[in-house]
């Protein structure tokens, strides 16, 4: 174990004891932890067993259920001190956690295991031969090399769930939860794994957000959809992916950043392409260092009638990133 990554978790279970009935933002978590919100949150979840807003949630409702007990208060008052918003919503809330309703859990005062703070343990292995921390390397190269491949994707469905109006993953994750990813994750028929999605205007309902995240199943996919989520189609398309070069985890927010960098720059014209954002989402995927970021948008062949002439010899260089596009296959490996 990570000592300084313990005592992170340990700053981020402290600062929610002691804001619990307060509104807790991941922003506010990763300031307690020293941490960037996305690496905050994978360290609480790999540590705790809970992500961030299901470990508040729990210790909210447990200190809910002791309240209902302690004293005669209304149950919206308890619900407004633990910084739920409607009766109805900490009423399901509560039933799902206990099995009872607030009103019958005070009368029946059952005999339940409250949820208390999992403490990280205060001890680790000893730094032995063989199980001693490896050191993750800084050095980065000089300059990025970005690979971009061309991806016909299929008719397809997606499960997917909304948010409100998040318009990227900290504010998704801090409406909705950041235990989504983990449950499109358990979908059985996925064609591949979860990933973060910026919908076009002709896929948005009213009163819903731009960014969602959800899982592709196949055209047929007749399965069950969870709670809360719904199913779409999605007509065939093609996807340009990028993929950024391998990164240490602690810096994944630059390389996000680095390659929208490129991709802002980046004009699929020169190889035959335009965008085509109302075609399908633009999709990210989850940023593993061993991998390198990944981010998909959608394209379309241009129509040869409107091609550019040839560049003449006072046109823009390309930008360094765009190399020659693969036509089919995975992506190319840095050798």
């Amino acid at each position: 174990m990570d000592s300084e990554q313990i005592n992170a978790v340990k700053r981020m279970q402290s600062f929610i004891e002691a804001h619990r009935t307060e509104p807790i933002t991941l922003a506010g978590l990763a300031r307690a932890a020293r941490y960037s919100p996305w690496h905050a949150a994978r360290l609480f979840k790999e540590y705790v067993g809970r992500a961030p807003f299901e470990y508040v949630r729990q210790r909210r409702l447990s200190a809910a259920a002791d309240q209902l007990c302690a004293a005669p208060r209304k149950v919206i008052d308890v619900a407004f001190d633990f910084v739920f918003d409607s009766h109805a919503g900490f009423t399901r809330a509560f039933t799902r956690q206990f099995g009872l309703s607030p009103r019958q859990f005070r009368r029946k005062k059952p005999s339940v295991v409250l949820f208390m703070p999992d403490r990280m343990r205060s001890y680790y292995p000893p730094a032995t031969p063989g199980n001693a921390p490896m050191k993750a390397k800084t050095a980065q190269p000089q300059s990025q090399v970005v690979f971009v491949q061309i991806v016909d994707r299929p008719a397809r469905k997606m499960i997917l769930k909304r948010g409100k109006k998040a318009t990227h993953y900290f504010e998704y994750c801090e409406e909705v939860g950041c235990e989504i990813y983990a449950q499109l994750g358990q979908i059985k028929q996925a064609i591949h794994e979860p990933m973060g999605l910026w919908l076009p205007q002709r896929l948005r309902r009213p009163g819903t957000s731009v960014y969602a995240q959800g899982v592709e199943v196949p055209a047929d996919y007749a399965g069950p959809v969870p709670a809360g989520f719904e199913l779409i189609d999605l007509p065939p398309c093609k996807m340009m992916v990028f993929q950024g070069p391998p990164f240490d985890e602690k810096n994944f927010e630059q390389a996000i950043f680095s390659l929208w960098d490129v991709m802002k720059t980046y004009q699929p014209e020169l190889y035959g392409y335009e965008w085509a954002d109302d075609d399908a989402p633009r999709f990210q995927l989850e940023p593993v260092g061993y991998r390198g970021y990944m981010e998909g948008r959608p394209v379309r062949p241009v129509n040869k009638a409107k091609a550019k002439p040839a560049r003449t010899k006072s046109a823009a260089t390309p930008h360094p990133s765009q190399k020659k596009t693969p036509k089919s296959g995975t992506l190319q490996r840095k050798r």
